[in-house]
Formats: C-alpha cells, sequence, structure tokens
C-alpha cells in the first residue's frame, strides 16, 4: 500500500507537471495564433495602403443589406425638425455647361479673317464685281506665346553747370530712380523673383528644371542664384507681411494646426538624414478672412506649437499628437475624420460590407456623424443654430457611439485594438466641437492646406539649409493666402515684391498688402 501511494503521488505529480506543459503550450499556441492574426492583418493593411484606393468615400447602402441605422426614421426626423429652425435648404441644380465665351473671357483675341483673291470675286455668270454680304467664324484655336526675357537696362543722366564748368567746385546732378533695386548687384527683379517662386511653390516644380528653362529663354541662370534670390526676398519683403499674418491669427478664436516632415540638409549639429518638421496653423471656420501660415522647426517638439501660439486663447483644432498639449489656455479640438481613418484601417479584407464587424460598425456612426455634418452645412445657418443643430442630431449618436465603445475588448495589438486605444484617449476632446458652433468637426481644412507642401516635397525632396526652409515656409504662406483669396498667385507674389515691404511699416500700411484688401483684390484678381 505504502509502496502504491507512492506511486500514486508520483504519477499525479507528473500529471500536474504534464497539465502545466500542456497549458503553456496552450498558451504559447494561442499567443502564436494572435501574432500570426496580427502579421496576417498587418499584411492584409500594407497590401491596401499599396495598391488599394486611398480615396476614404464608399457606398454604405447596397442592395438587400441592412444598415446599422434606420433611414427611413431618420428621414422623418430631419423633416419634421426642419421647419422649426425656419431654415432653407438651398435647390440642387445641375451646374450649367461652361460656354465657349465664358471660357475665353479676358484672353485676348486675334481675328484671322480668311478672304478671296481677287481674281475670285468675279462674278462667272455675268462678270459683275462680287460685294462682301456677311462673314462666319469658322473656329477657334488657342495659340500658346512662349515666355520671353528683356533686359532693362537703368541708365542715370547727369547734368552739370557750364557756368561753373571751370570752377573748383563744379555743379552736378544725377538722376536717380524713386524704387531701389530688388537686390543690390543682381539681375533679380520683382517679375522674375516672383516667377521663379511661383513655379516652384505652386506649381512644384525644383529649382534645377528652372534652371534649364530660362536657359531656354536664353540666359544662364545656376540654381544657386535661383535659391539666393527667394531667400533674400522672402526674409526682406515677405517676412513683414508674413509677421503681420501671424499677429493677426493669433488674434482670433478658432484656429487649426497640422505638421508633416521635411528634410533639411545643413542643419547645425544634425545628420542630414534628420527629420525636420513643417508646420500648418490656420483660421477655423468662423466666417472671417482665411489665414494660412507655414511655420519650420528642427523636431516635432510641442514646445514648438506653443512658442508660434503664444498668446492665442481659445479652440485649437488638430490631429492625436499630444505635443499640442502643452499649448496653454486653450480647448482642444479633436479630429473625426482621423477616428474615422483609424476605424477603416482595422476593417479586415474583404469585411468592408459585413455589418457584424465591429470596424466597421464604428464606421457606419462616424459616417452618421459626417452626414449630418454636410445637411446642417447645407442649411446655410447660423453658427448659434448649427450648434443647437449638433446638440439635437449629433448628440444622441455620439452617446450611443461611446456606449458602442465601451462594449468593444478587441484582440490586443491588433489594428482595432489600435483604433480603440486612440479613440478611447481622446474621448473628451472628440466632444468639443459640440461647445461652439464655429468649433470644426475634422481638421480637414488644414490638411488640404497643408498637401501642396507634401506633394511639392516629391519633386524638390529637400532644403539645402534652415534659411532656405524658413523661405520655403514664408513663400508657402504667400501662395497658400493667394489660392484661399481666389487671387492670381504670380500676380500677388510680384505685387508684394513690387512694394517693396519693410519693417518699419505699420500695420495699416501692411493690411493693404493683404489678400482680403480690397486694392489687391483689384489688382491681382484671376481675369
Amino acid at each position: 500500500i505504502s509502496q502504491l501511494n507512492t506511486t500514486i503521488a508520483a504519477q499525479t505529480q507528473l500529471i500536474v507537471s504534464l497539465q502545466k506543459s500542456l497549458d503553456a503550450a496552450n498558451e504559447r499556441e494561442s499567443e502564436q495564433t494572435q501574432q500570426l492574426a496580427a502579421f496576417k492583418e498587418q499584411i492584409d493593411f500594407l497590401t491596401k495602403k499599396l495598391f488599394g484606393s486611398s480615396s476614404e468615400r464608399r457606398q454604405d447602402v447596397m442592395e438587400g443589406q441592412l444598415c446599422l441605422f434606420n433611414e427611413a426614421e431618420a428621414c422623418q426626423q430631419e423633416e419634421a425638425s426642419a421647419p422649426a429652425l425656419e431654415t432653407t435648404v438651398k435647390s440642387h441644380k445641375r451646374k450649367a455647361k461652361t460656354t465657349l465665351a465664358e471660357k475665353l473671357r479676358g484672353i485676348p483675341v486675334e481675328e484671322v479673317v480668311v478672304d478671296l483673291p481677287d481674281e475670285d470675286k468675279i462674278c462667272l455668270l455675268c462678270g459683275a464685281e462680287m460685294k462682301l454680304i456677311g462673314s462666319e467664324t469658322i473656329r477657334h484655336e488657342i495659340e500658346y506665346i512662349p515666355a520671353r526675357v528683356k533686359v532693362k537696362k537703368y541708365i542715370s543722366l547727369h547734368y552739370g553747370c557750364p557756368e561753373c564748368r571751370e570752377t573748383e567746385e563744379p555743379y552736378i546732378i544725377k538722376a536717380t530712380t524713386e524704387q531701389k533695386p530688388l537686390m543690390k548687384h543682381s539681375l533679380a527683379s520683382s517679375s522674375s523673383v516672383a516667377w521663379t517662386m511661383y513655379q516652384k511653390y505652386a506649381n512644384g516644380m525644383p529649382l534645377y528644371r528652372q534652371e534649364k528653362d530660362w536657359k531656354q529663354y536664353g540666359i544662364e541662370l545656376n540654381r544657386s542664384t535661383l535659391a539666393n534670390w527667394i531667400i533674400y526676398c522672402a526674409s526682406h519683403y515677405f517676412e513683414p507681411v508674413y509677421d503681420f499674418f501671424h499677429r493677426k491669427l493669433l488674434e482670433r478664436e478658432f484656429l487649426m494646426a497640422d505638421e508633416t516632415t521635411t528634410q533639411v540638409l545643413d542643419e547645425p549639429g544634425r545628420r542630414p538624414q534628420s527629420k525636420s518638421y513643417m508646420w500648418l496653423y490656420r483660421t477655423g471656420e468662423d466666417g472671417r478672412p482665411v489665414i494660412i501660415l507655414y511655420g519650420y522647426s528642427e523636431t516635432r517638439a510641442g514646445d514648438n506649437a506653443k512658442a508660434f501660439l503664444k498668446g492665442f486663447r481659445g479652440y485649437l483644432e488638430c490631429d492625436g499628437y499630444q505635443g499640442y498639449n502643452k499649448v496653454p489656455d486653450i480647448r482642444r479640438c479633436s479630429c473625426w475624420a482621423h477616428v474615422r481613418r483609424y476605424l477603416i484601417d482595422a476593417i479586415p479584407k474583404g469585411k468592408q460590407y459585413d455589418y457584424s464587424n465591429p470596424a466597421v460598425q464604428g464606421v457606419q456612426y462616424c459616417n452618421r456623424l459626417f452626414e449630418y455634418e454636410d445637411w446642417i452645412k447645407k442649411k446655410n445657418v447660423s453658427y448659434e443654430e448649427r450648434k443647437q443643430l449638433r446638440l439635437q442630431k449629433e448628440k444622441p449618436v455620439l452617446e450611443a457611439f461611446w456606449s458602442w465603445l465601451d462594449s468593444q475588448n478587441p484582440v490586443k495589438n491588433s489594428r482595432m485594438d489600435k483604433a480603440v486605444t486612440y479613440i478611447r484617449n481622446r474621448r473628451d476632446t472628440l466632444e468639443t466641437y459640440l461647445e461652439d458652433g464655429r468649433c470644426s468637426f475634422s481638421n480637414n481644412l488644414s490638411e488640404n492646406a497643408i498637401r501642396p507642401f507634401t506633394v511639392g516635397r516629391k519633386n524638390w525632396l529637400f532644403s539645402e539649409s534652415p534659411e532656405g526652409a524658413k523661405a520655403s515656409a514664408t513663400v508657402y504662406t504667400m501662395v497658400e493666402m493667394a489660392k484661399a483669396h481666389d487671387l492670381n498667385i504670380y500676380k500677388y507674389l510680384n505685387y508684394l515684391l513690387e512694394q517693396r515691404p519693410s519693417l518699419k511699416w505699420t500695420d495699416d500700411q501692411l493690411e493693404k498688402l493683404a489678400p482680403w484688401s480690397s486694392e489687391v483684390k483689384s489688382l491681382c484678381n484671376n481675369n
């Protein structure tokens, strides 16, 4: 019996040991299965990013497919609540096709008259001379006139008194121009520098390609000369206007911000491969003139945003970057477009219309909020009414969304886990937009404003020095300001350079150079 007890104890210990080994093996298998699923999810995600559509638009309602929301009830609620606010929805008419006269408006027209030879103007029946009875337009053609370069040679005439010429102090006067040269000892003019800036910062043409263009025009200008033109004019003539825009920006109550990477080769104490950053700050949807500013910094530290926005008090719409929390005296608004983007990335391959999938459900909630935002915007209501409509329509959707979010328990380290964590960490700031109708629902406006820089970066790749990066930020500001106010970009750049603003100018003088100025609009329009 003693031996049997010993054997049973040994067998029991062996069973316990084997059970632990089996549990450990099962745990390892579970971890490996989760890891394999995570790898497969990552492969599907990267494949979609590489080969899939980059657009976030999709058709959520399919024939025979139930939707997360009851569209009929929602439409009834919208129709029932619309008269209470006494608002009218703008009629949606098909845009009329542009006529030929509208396309050619403002373009000089050269008439080419097609006439008969004199010998054909004799009537073959009676021999009488034929008379002109009318004309007909055969066709229109657009003729391209290549750019031409000419040299403006300034000659100063000198005058001397013939009576005093033989004296010890002859009286001589030299004629001088009213306006000083744009750059001393340089061929640069307002038009040539403005064209160089326009080509690079509006059309994304790097300087080495412009160098070839100038050679085609008949003059050799190397890229270093063109770069010096940009840096000098940006720091001497655009910087006072930039600082004026900056002061006006800080006076607003609603701002938006975004940032992206750039590369600067010769930054002191840093490797050429180091990432630098270009920041974008713009005014929000407060109905006042748009102000867009670019800013360069060596790092992405939140202190850069804190320094740039020093003195600002109000609502700041931005993405999920925590560095903006260093900016004091602000009410931060988070972007719902980023929330939807995280959820879209979490949808498994081929499950875009599987409404039992949690990620698809989350996207449906976001889409519903965006639909309400578009519906409110089309009503063209006041900001106070916009706030009330948001509370009435979007608040219930938000409450349902947070209830749904609390019930989620995704697999650790999965795309859905990252999306849920991202949303939970920004739950408070995602509802800030309900406090004021002028708050933006998403950060899309600032992302659209910074996109020209990201597109141009693919062409010119990097900046040579910090001075060049700062000049790029300044010139991009002027270009985007002209775009935002529907001005001719080249005309506006040329106008600023012709005016030669300096740091001695007052705000009243600089106000006249702003793109919302009536004088600037009349001189720099697109016609």
